[in-house]
C-alpha cells in the first residue's frame, strides 16, 4: 500500500500571495530602469516641472519623465474604478477591469505622442513611404527597435486582460497591427515630416504579440467575461396560496 499517497502535496501559494509578489517584482523591475536612465530623466526634469513645452513634451526624454510622473494619478483612477465597480462585478473582477483600462490609456498614448510628433520640416517635407520589408530594420537600431516594440506593447498586454474577443495571438496581432497602420497613415496624410514604413507596422504588430503573450495567465474568457451593467435581482417566487378553511 503507498502511503505517500494519502498524504497531501505541498499547498500551493494563496492566489493573493502570488499576486503581492508579482506586483513587488514588476515595482522592482520599474525601479530599476528608473534607476538605469535616472540622468536623461533628470536633464529634463526642470523644464516639465516648469511647465515649458520645449525641452520636455517634445522630448522622449521629457514624455518618459511625465509618465512616470503620473503614475500615481493612473493609480488614483483604477482606484476610483474598481470602487465603483465592485458591487455589481465583484471585487476581483473590478480590479482587474480598472487596472487593464488605465493600463491601455496610460501605457499608450504616450508612445502615441511620441510617434505622432513632428519632424523639424513639418508641413513642407514631402511625405514619404517604405513599402520594402525589413528594408528599414537595418537602419533602425536597437533603440529604435525597441521603441517600436514598445508602442503598441501596453495594448496587447491589457487589451485580452479586459476584453474576451481579443484574448487570442491572431487577434492581438491583428490589433497591433490595424492601430500600427492608422498611425503610419496619420502620420503620412499629416505630412509629419515621418517616413511611414511597413517595418514600423510589423515591429509595432510583433511588440503587441509578445506583451500579450507575456499576460496569457490574466487573459479573459467567454465564461468569466465580466459586465458593467448590475446583476438583476432575483425574482421572488410567488407566495402559495393559503389553503381552503375546513367546512364546519
Amino acid at each position: 500500500m503507498n502511503h505517500n499517497a494519502s498524504l497531501p502535496g505541498p499547498s500551493a501559494p494563496p492566489r493573493r500571495t502570488r499576486g503581492i509578489v508579482l506586483l513587488g517584482l514588476a515595482i522592482l523591475g520599474m525601479a530599476g530602469a528608473v534607476f538605469v536612465i535616472r540622468r536623461p530623466l533628470m536633464m529634463s526634469a526642470p523644464r516639465c516641472m516648469a511647465g515649458r513645452w520645449h525641452g520636455c513634451f517634445d522630448t522622449f526624454n521629457g514624455v518618459v519623465l511625465m509618465t512616470l510622473v503620473t503614475l500615481p494619478l493612473a493609480a488614483l483612477v483604477v482606484w476610483a474604478l474598481a470602487r465603483r465597480r465592485r458591487r455589481p462585478v465583484g471585487v476581483t473582477s473590478a480590479w482587474r477591469m480598472s487596472l487593464a483600462e488605465v493600463g491601455m490609456v496610460h501605457g499608450t498614448v504616450p508612445f502615441l505622442w511620441l510617434t505622432l510628433m513632428p519632424g523639424g520640416e513639418v508641413g513642407t517635407a514631402p511625405p514619404r513611404v517604405s513599402l520594402v520589408p525589413l528594408r528599414d530594420l537595418v537602419t533602425m537600431g536597437s533603440l529604435g527597435i525597441v521603441g517600436n516594440l514598445l508602442v503598441f506593447a501596453a495594448l496587447g498586454f491589457f487589451a485580452p486582460i479586459r476584453f474576451a474577443a481579443l484574448a487570442s495571438v491572431p487577434r492581438i496581432l491583428a490589433l497591433g497591427a490595424g492601430c500600427s497602420v492608422l498611425v503610419e497613415t496619420a502620420q503620412y496624410v499629416l505630412r509629419l515630416d515621418r517616413v511611414s514604413s511597413v517595418d514600423d507596422v510589423l515591429v509595432n504588430a510583433v511588440g503587441a504579440v509578445l506583451a500579450g503573450l507575456a499576460s496569457r495567465r490574466w487573459w479573459s474568457t467567454t465564461a468569466e467575461a465580466p459586465s458593467d451593467q448590475p446583476r438583476p435581482e432575483p425574482i421572488p417566487a410567488p407566495a402559495p396560496a393559503p389553503a381552503p378553511a375546513p367546512a364546519d
